[in-house]
């Protein structure tokens, strides 16, 4: 009972963490006390000391003397790391989804993704373009993480998902979705969800890639799509 209660305030801690690093209210290359990720997880200071181990574990963290936690920082480096496991998960990933998934649940994703592109060409009326693309956002993240997923190994799974809180930091300072930008995400999940359709892994692997390298180069700003 206690090791469940300790289990539980450690994931508890975690998921403030990311919580607040997803709202942005954590920036990369910030710097952050001991004391503020107390006040931030309203958490006793042993389970903080465990999250912070597992957070330099992670990557997501790094301790500078004198100064205390810097939330990672966003370099060239990181991008290029980043980008390149995700290309590597979800090349494999897609390439089983072709052969695992439902044709109900390609067909939900297509619906999904036609209806936002139809939004976007229709305009947003008196819809708040914020809560638009936030919900947009909430749509890719979902298709992404479902594909990988998919494969039934937790392994993979979690490692994805602290890569993807990388990839997040990238965003606040490269990448963030906008508007002009949505159409062409939705498009290239779209040319995803068609080789899903015909059932072939060869090009749902391609079309995966393509659309993860789109997305490190504009990263990096080598890339005007």
């Amino acid at each position: 009972m206690v090791i469940s209660e300790q289990q539980s305030s450690r994931q508890k801690a975690y998921e403030a963490f990311t919580r607040h690093l997803l709202a942005h209210a954590l920036r990369p290359g910030q710097f952050v006390s001991q004391r503020e990720l107390v006040e931030l997880t309203r958490l006793p200071v042993g389970v903080v000391r465990e999250l912070v181990s597992r957070l330099e574990a992670e990557g997501l963290v790094m301790t500078v003397p004198h100064r205390g936690m810097q939330i990672a920082y966003v370099g060239i480096d990181l991008i290029r790391d980043a980008f390149q496991y995700r290309a590597m998960i979800e090349r494999e990933a897609v390439a089983s989804y072709a052969a695992t998934a439902s044709d109900e649940e390609i067909a939900r994703w297509r619906q999904a993704h036609e209806a936002i592109l139809e939004t976007c060409e229709r305009g947003l009326g008196d819809q708040d373009p914020a809560a638009f693309l936030a919900e947009a956002q909430t749509t890719d993240f979902s298709f992404h993480t479902t594909i990988v997923d998919a494969l039934g190994n937790a392994i993979i799974s979690d490692a994805y998902r602290v890569n993807s809180l990388k990839l997040s930091l990238v965003r606040q300072e490269r990448g963030r979705l906008t508007m002009a930008l949505l159409p062409l995400a939705m498009q290239d999940h779209l040319a995803i969800i068609a080789a899903l359709e015909r059932r072939d892994a060869v090009g749902a692997a391609q079309a995966m890639a393509t659309h993860v390298m789109r997305g490190r180069n504009r990263s990096l700003g080598i890339d005007g799509r």
